[in-house]
């Protein structure tokens, strides 16, 4: 289903198709211009589940800082500190950013779903980018801004691994990586909290009921197409996480939180079984 030729007949211009718009605000640059362009996409625009894009050069549309770097050179810094608050509140910013490219990704690149699917992520970019929004103006009132500090690249990483398959694409994003969020928002909230930073605290509380939601639509729209193509959904997941390279998950598990997100018992077996052995030197 990945999306590489125009078809040369369309109805509606590209500007106002909903998924043309998501497009658009993909290739934005800036915050600024991309969270503009989120918000203006309306539930009203018309919806051509059926066109198909050629993608631009230079996609996803970024800001020439922060400062790109493999995950292994991102500081850890101490919590005792504001610097170190905000360190930890923009790598936060970095991948609520990186998810809102992810939403608007999904939108525009691969065709021929029901319309809720796109309904779905619409909202998704939407609550991505009003995520964002929130770290922000909280790293601004810590005397900081988004691009002060390095970050990595990870989740574009596995957008680009998985763009020719979607059910690849919602198998190792939003179920895998995204879905990593749960298990380590309470951490991060508990850090926070326990350095006496309350509004950030209350800002990564909003960040995971909503991601809840965002992991449950990825699962929704996962098993919608295993049932579709027959298959098995554990099975398959194990599958595609050997065949894209996925990272492999390491408890513990927010096992509360990826059960509102539609996570089952033989998906929550599964996960747990599959754990390094404990070092007994």
């Amino acid at each position: 289903m990945d999306s590489n030729t125009i078809a040369a007949a369309d109805a509606a211009p590209i500007a106002e198709c909903l998924r043309g718009q998501a497009l658009a605000a993909l290739a934005a640059k800036t915050w600024p211009e991309k969270l503009a362009a989120v918000h203006h996409i309306a539930d009203s625009a018309p919806l051509d589940r059926t066109r198909e894009f050629v993608a631009p050069h230079g996609l996803p549309g970024r800001p020439e800082h922060p400062e790109l770097v493999p995950p292994a050179q991102v500081r850890h810094r101490s919590m005792a500190t504001v610097e170190g608050r905000a360190a930890l509140l923009h790598a936060l910013a970095h991948i609520e950013f990186n998810a809102v490219n992810l939403a608007l990704d999904i939108l525009w690149r691969f065709a021929g779903m029901p319309d809720a699917f796109y309904r779905d992520w619409l909202r998704v970019a939407r609550e991505e980018a009003y995520h964002f929004d929130l770290l922000r103006q909280r790293l601004a009132a810590l005397g900081y801004a988004y691009g002060d500090f390095p970050a990595h690249n990870g989740l574009w990483d596995m957008a680009e691994r998985t763009r020719g398959d979607l059910l690849a694409r919602l198998a190792l994003v939003p179920r895998t990586l995204e879905a990593r969020g749960l298990d380590a928002s309470p951490m991060i909230r508990n850090k926070l909290a326990g350095a006496g930073d309350a509004p950030s605290a209350a800002i990564v509380d909003i960040i995971l009921r909503d991601e809840i939601g965002h992991v449950a639509i990825g699962n929704h729209w996962f098993k919608h197409l295993c049932a579709q193509s027959g298959l098995e959904p554990v099975a398959c997941y194990a599958d595609l996480a050997r065949r894209y390279d996925a990272p492999r998950l390491r408890g513990p598990f927010n096992l509360e939180a990826r059960r509102a997100a539609g996570f089952d018992d033989a998906e929550l077996a599964a996960l747990q079984a599959d754990q390094p052995e404990p070092n007994t030197r």
